[in-house]
Order: C-alpha cells, then sequence, then structure tokens
C-alpha cells in the first residue's frame, strides 16, 4: 500500500478534475436506473454451476468509463479472477456519477433484476459525495442502507474505499474517510481501502482525464483487488 502521503496527492489530482467529469459534465453513456424511468436492469448471462456471481455495484470507476466493452472494471476484474482459479461471472452494475443516495434508490431494482442471489456485491460509492461536498454523515447513512439491505437478504458484501481530497480541509477529511473502515467493521464486511491505489497519477494508468483509469489502470486495479475477492469468496 503506498503511503498516505502519496494517496492524499493523488486525491488531490482526483479533486481537481472531477469537475469536469461529474455528471452534468459526463457523457458517457450509464446504464439505465429507476429514476431516470429505466425498466431494464444490467444483463445477466446464465452462471455455470461452479461459478460465483459477482455484482460491482458503483460509479464511473466501475463503470468503464470510456473504455471499451471489454475494458472496464467487471470484465477485467473477471478475466483476473479466471487466472486465480475463481470462475466467476462479474455483472457491471457501475453508474457514472452516482452518489451514494442513487445507489441506495437503484439498489433494490438491480438486484431484483438478477437471476439469483449474488455471491458477492463489491460496493463503491460515495467518491461523487465528496467531490460535491456532501456532508459525510449523508454518505455514511446511505452506504449503511446498502449494506444494511445486502445483510437483510444474505447477499454477501464487500467495500472499495475513497479518500477525500486535502481541498476539503482535515475536518471533512476525517468525517468522510472513517466511512469505510466503520461500516466494514459493522458489518463485518472486507474493506479494499482506495480503489485507485497505485494507479492514481500514473499517466500510463489514466485516461487523460486524470480521474478515471485506463484500460490498463484497470487491470492493475484488477489484479490488486481479484485476491481480497477471492477471499471473500470463501468467508
Amino acid at each position: 500500500m503506498a503511503s498516505r502521503t502519496c494517496l492524499y496527492v493523488g486525491a488531490t489530482l482526483l479533486f481537481q478534475t472531477l469537475a469536469a467529469c461529474s455528471p452534468s459534465g459526463d457523457s458517457a453513456a450509464a446504464p439505465s436506473s429507476p429514476r431516470d424511468g429505466a425498466t431494464s436492469v444490467p444483463a445477466v448471462a446464465a452462471t455455470a454451476a461452479d461459478e460465483k456471481l459477482i455484482v460491482a455495484f458503483g460509479d464511473s470507476l466501475y463503470a468503464g468509463y470510456k473504455l471499451g466493452p471489454n475494458e472496464g472494471f467487471a470484465p477485467q476484474l473477471e478475466a483476473a479472477l479466471d487466472e486465480d482459479d475463481v470462475p466467476s461471472r462479474v455483472i457491471n452494475a457501475g453508474v457514472s456519477g452516482d452518489t451514494s443516495a442513487a445507489g441506495r434508490q437503484r439498489l433494490a431494482f438491480t438486484l431484483d433484476g438478477l437471476e439469483r442471489r449474488p455471491d458477492l456485491v463489491l460496493v463503491g460509492l460515495g467518491g461523487n459525495d465528496m467531490l460535491r461536498g456532501i456532508d459525510p454523515a449523508q454518505t455514511r447513512a446511505n452506504i449503511d442502507a446498502i449494506l444494511a439491505e445486502l445483510k437483510r437478504r444474505d447477499i454477501p458484501a464487500m467495500l472499495t474505499g475513497m479518500l477525500a481530497a486535502p481541498n476539503l480541509g482535515p475536518d471533512y477529511r476525517e468525517g468522510f474517510e472513517v466511512i469505510y473502515p466503520d461500516l466494514a467493521r459493522k458489518y463485518d464486511v472486507p474493506l479494499y481501502p482506495f480503489i485507485l491505489d497505485g494507479v492514481l497519477g500514473r499517466s500510463n494508468m489514466m485516461l487523460g482525464d486524470g480521474l478515471h483509469p485506463s484500460a490498463e489502470g484497470v487491470r492493475a486495479i484488477a489484479d490488486r483487488i481479484a485476491p481480497e475477492i477471492g477471499a471473500a469468496l470463501v468467508r
């Protein structure tokens, strides 16, 4: 894990570039959700008997922003798990620009549309809350509700975390960053502390916007997180 100094430098870059990639400026097509009148859910191919069904439920970092159909987080994670001898089907349930509130709103819609109960749901939300300066208490409440619903349905979960930009000040940072470890402990779920660890700030790993990972960056993320997901699947 990189030092916190390096991570905060990366988080500063994240904050400085997100304004151009927020929902109002995000031209990438996003999966439909109930709040925009949609009636469809992410397509799910039939899983083989020995395959694990994993749902990647998050924002643009999961959605594969400006990447090809096989370059986003879901397909590359699926490939990384396969290389680790963990046959899985990973469903892309990422929506660019989603806040934690938007994710909370569409969770039941997403889960109800699946062919069966997932073996694991990865939850990666909160980055857009931070970049909008939303009160961390609201972010906490929304992610808490998402994990509570997954627990109610007896669906295992795993959190991927985000750092707060230093520009927001130490009080905001303290209130925001504790959300992920606190909720991971509360619900006894694994935590991958920073989804862009080892990738943010490296030009060959990021798109030109300096925010979203390139195909190479996504591959690095998938390779880093796959062993932890494999462990989560056998808890």
